[in-house]
């Protein structure tokens, strides 16, 4: 009995595959497979068994997800969960609106251009172009002073790292359409120096800043304006355009700087399959370098938002409630994303302002894309700095409460009182958190008391303020065993189970005996929140 091909000799065959495993090449059957006795045919037949469990592990072994060019199958791809653990990021606009570096307050200063275009003379943007520039003078020409010539990305990749943010988004190109990277298209198709290597700084902005910043370990990505305002190309031809300047522009994008997120923006004024969106997404989760761990929004269209992307966007807006789908909430420290010299002190959101801000939004199951505005110097403006730096002191006591953490299924405990109404959506919507948050309620209306958020093996209520000596977490289930903690006090805390209710005996502990502010952090190990077992509070 012979041993048949061609299994028999397996390595002889395996030394013939190609690199794909795969293999190649005809093996004479007289030269290769051996008579079969009692002294070979154990290790033949083990050898057989080897090289079919091989051989049906290959596929295994090679197989990527593919997505298809449609959103039925580019939805199926996960959202990577480093984003979902990342919690915080920040967002950053800087281009050649950082020179004029203005707009009405409580508009975008990154849309200069655009309002200035508008000439009517009841146009305060234009007013203050023309008092201070000259009538004459074109928005093209602050290129040459947008220079940086202060840009240490090293100085911003610290600061970053000491705010406790995880993920870092600058603008790659805003719709004024400069890049911040010698982009060939963005010259080309603009017919000028149009990137910041040819003019202006003279430097690769976005090259530098992602080296820096993965150098401290954070995840860093872009901002990438689809559509460009006066772009001649957009303006004469939308879809060539499209094919001629936004796919290779983006293409080389990604693969210079490989990004761990993409924040799509300016979509809304074409479909997405007029944007070739479904395309440009099937390449980059199947092609490019950033395929294994990219995440994108969701504005590749003006079907898209809301409806398809790895995760959600709302803008200045009350973000959204629950853990259904990703999410992020991004804001300025002031009304503006870019920086706006007509902002001032009282403009900016407090310390305890942005602590809330993003403890409340964790609570709900989403990140928090925090914007800063540089000058056009390369300089942070130090109270962004600064703001940073205390949302960092309090995440380096509470970042367990923060980081890694999900939805808890329930994201708040209300004081008494009738609730406040909420409305939600994409931009721009009302969210007086200030207005809603403490430990008492406020003229007979409830406020948010705790925030809840998870992790497998514990529930965390982050108290908004230092509580009363006693506080009371209602409806949640704990284990007779569980010892409740304070994050960032060493000594005991006396906690004790009534029902599914759980009294704590806060600490007593002198106003500057916390390593934290604004907001403190019980740790409850084993804990789950139950539904509240009170009926639905009248909202007001």
């Amino acid at each position: 009995m012979r041993l048949g091909h061609p299994s028999a000799r397996w390595t002889d065959h395996l030394n013939e595959a190609g690199a794909d495993g795969d293999v190649t090449g005809e093996v004479p059957i007289a030269a290769k497979i051996p008579l079969m006795n009692k002294s070979n045919a154990r290790p033949l037949l083990r050898s057989l068994a080897i090289a079919c469990a091989f051989a049906l592990a290959l596929p295994c072994l090679r197989a990527e997800p593919r997505y298809d060019a449609n959103w039925a199958s580019l939805d199926n791809r996960a959202c990577p969960a480093w984003y979902q653990d990342a919690k915080f990021g920040i967002f950053i606009h800087w281009g050649v609106y950082s020179v004029p570096a203005w707009g009405v307050k409580g508009e975008y200063a990154e849309w200069y251009w655009k309002r200035i275009s508008d000439k009517k003379p009841d146009n305060p943007w234009w007013q203050f172009h023309k008092a201070n520039y000259g009538e004459s003078f074109p928005y093209q020409d602050f290129a040459p002073k947008f220079r940086a010539e202060l840009f240490d990305p090293a100085q911003w990749a610290d600061i970053f790292a000491r705010s406790g943010a995880k993920y870092i988004v600058p603008t790659s190109k805003h719709h004024e359409g400069f890049a911040l990277w010698p982009s060939m298209e963005a010259s080309r198709d603009w017919g000028r120096p149009w990137n910041s290597v040819e003019i202006g700084p003279k430097r690769d902005l976005i090259g530098e800043l992602s080296d820096a910043v993965r150098a401290r370990g954070l995840k860093f990505g872009f901002y990438y304006s689809l559509y460009e305002w006066f772009n001649p190309l957009w303006l004469s031809d939308r879809q060539r355009f499209v094919d001629e300047h936004l796919f290779p522009q983006f293409k080389d994008v990604v693969t210079r700087y490989k990004p761990s997120i993409i924040f799509s923006d300016g979509e809304w004024e074409m479909t997405s399959k007029q944007w070739k969106s479904e395309e440009l997404l099937a390449w980059l989760f199947n092609e490019s370098p950033s395929r294994d761990e990219v995440v994108v929004d969701d504005r590749w269209g003006s079907d898209t938002r809301h409806k398809h992307g790895g995760y959600y966007t709302t803008e200045y807006a009350a973000g959204m409630e629950g853990d259904a789908h990703p999410w992020e909430e991004s804001q300025g420290m002031g009304f503006s994303y870019g920086y706006n010299r007509a902002e001032n002190l009282d403009d900016y959101k407090s310390a305890r302002n942005l602590v809330l801000l993003l403890a409340d939004t964790v609570s709900r199951g989403g990140n928090l894309l925090l914007d800063i505005g540089p000058g056009a110097d390369g300089t942070i403006p130090v109270i962004m700095q600064q703001r940073l730096i205390e949302m960092g002191d309090w995440l380096k006591v509470n970042g367990e409460a923060i980081y890694g953490t999900r939805f808890a299924g329930r994201s708040c405990q209300w004081t008494d009182g009738p609730r406040p109404s909420q409305q939600f959506g994409e931009y721009k919507v009302k969210y007086d958190l200030m207005n809603i948050v403490g430990q008492e309620p406020v003229d007979g209306h409830a406020v948010k008391q705790l925030l809840f958020t998870r992790k497998s093996d514990a529930l965390y209520a982050i108290s908004i303020g230092w509580p009363t000596k006693t506080l009371v977490i209602r409806d949640v289930q704990v284990p007779a065993s569980s010892q409740v903690t304070l994050l960032g006090y060493s000594g005991k805390v006396d906690a004790r189970v009534s029902g599914t209710s759980l009294t704590v005996d806060m600490p007593d502990v002198p106003p500057d005996g916390m390593p934290c502010r604004y907001a403190y952090t019980l740790r409850i190990p084993g804990a789950v929140l139950l539904p509240e077992a009170q009926s639905a509070v009248p909202s007001r």
